[in-house]
């Protein structure tokens, strides 16, 4: 069975372009070049350059000796929150502002739910000298203040979505709006594998930089280029994307998925699209989304602006669908206890989103010769608001 992509854009029965007609011209030229253009020794080694000058890669693989010392296992932490801005979100934004440069563009357009992929957009158009337009929920801009006025401070316009949940679902779809009517000198730069064919691909290529560096630094840790297990939290994925990538067809190599359950699965108040979604097509591609009986989307819950997405990439709907994957929904309250364990034993405060994936642990039972490896794929700044309350709580 194929993890990766075919040529029609769908991952086993996920994937597609489901665009209005407008946006054909746009999608189906990005389709037609991105593989040659990110295949290009020229567009490669600008790229390389950058991640290394300017992100600041590769990122450490640390050996989390206090973790592993709790839950019998050896652990690895995949450093993504050292990259410039805090997240894995500029690996993709770097690309695709290479891209865009590429396909004659001057103006970006994106959405965000957490800030990062936000921050990411406006670095790259700040360094590049293009115009930068984030939409945002407005419930998001006001739970990650600190980083609206990151990307107000880079030069971007954040424009509040306010209509349905005011979050991430409602960030894409005005900015798939702006796209439909500023289609020939906007790029829109998409921060997760999700969207219309080729985004969901280009953007895990984008990201598979992270899976490639873990595979060289554990052969110089550990002997060996794979681990027993890789986590990740996913929204729409992108970060667990780039860490999966390039253990798709290792079979020694269990990937694992943390969704954000909210309040419980089955509460109302959950993003955890694998347990309660249904396939369906949501920002121009068939994926599992949670919907009503007649196929109106769910509005999301989750403490974590970043997961508060009520569909999933199609490439881990497949990963889902085909067993490849292993999905554990982990509620705000166990999301919480993850990150201020992280921060008291290992001096690392994790974003929420990432929180999610060190509360993996109590239910993984790894064997203490077995090797876990986590992308952290942020730093917790922007959610110290929130932890501040829970240590209040605690006192």
């Amino acid at each position: 069975m194929s993890f990766q992509v075919d040529e029609q854009g769908y991952y086993g029965n996920f994937g597609g372009a489901f665009i209005p007609e407008m946006l054909y011209p746009n999608v189906e030229e990005l389709r037609s070049r991105y593989l040659d253009i990110i295949a290009d020794p020229v567009f490669q080694a600008e790229y390389d350059a950058l991640l290394k000058d300017f992100v600041g890669r590769p990122t450490p693989l640390f050996k989390a000796e206090r973790l592993s010392a709790k839950y019998n296992a050896k652990i690895y932490l995949k450093r993504e929150d050292l990259c410039h801005t805090g997240a894995h979100k500029v690996n993709n934004t770097v690309g695709q502002i290479l891209v865009a440069k590429r396909l004659g563009k001057n103006k970006i357009v994106a959405e965000t739910g957490a800030g990062q992929h936000g921050v990411a957009t406006a670095t790259v158009c700040a360094l590049m000298g293009m115009e930068c337009i984030v939409y945002m929920g407005a419930i998001d801009i006001e739970r990650q203040a600190p980083n609206v006025a990151r990307m107000r401070m880079l030069g971007a316009q954040v424009v509040a979505a306010k209509s349905g949940s005011q979050t991430l679902k409602d960030a894409t779809n005005e900015a798939m709006r702006h796209w439909i009517n500023h289609p020939v000198d906007t790029h829109y730069i998409i921060g997760s594998v999700v969207g219309p064919h080729p985004y969901p691909d280009m953007v895990a290529r984008f990201q598979s930089i992270i899976s490639a560096e873990i595979r060289t630094q554990l052969q110089e840790k550990e002997g060996r280029d794979y681990p027993d297990y890789v986590i990740a939290c996913v929204g729409g994925g992108s970060n667990a994307a780039g860490a999966f990538y390039h253990f798709l067809d290792e079979p020694r190599t269990a990937l694992i998925a943390a969704e954000a359950a909210g309040k419980g699965v089955n509460s109302g108040h959950s993003a955890a699209t694998t347990f309660l979604g249904k396939s369906g097509v949501l920002h121009g591609s068939k994926s599992l989304l949670m919907q009503t009986e007649d196929g109106q989307v769910i509005e999301p819950y989750s403490i974590s602006a970043g997961l508060d997405y009520p569909g999933i990439g199609p490439m881990h709907a497949h990963l889902f669908e085909s067993g490849r994957g292993k999905f554990y929904g982990i509620t705000d309250e166990e999301a919480l206890v993850a990150a201020v364990e992280c921060s008291q034993l290992e001096g690392i405060i994790p974003a929420l989103e990432t929180a999610h994936a060190l509360a993996v642990f109590e239910k993984l039972q790894a064997k203490p010769n077995e090797i876990v490896v986590v992308n952290l794929s942020g730093r917790g700044d922007k959610d110290l608001a929130t932890y501040q309350n829970r240590l209040k709580l605690n006192d």
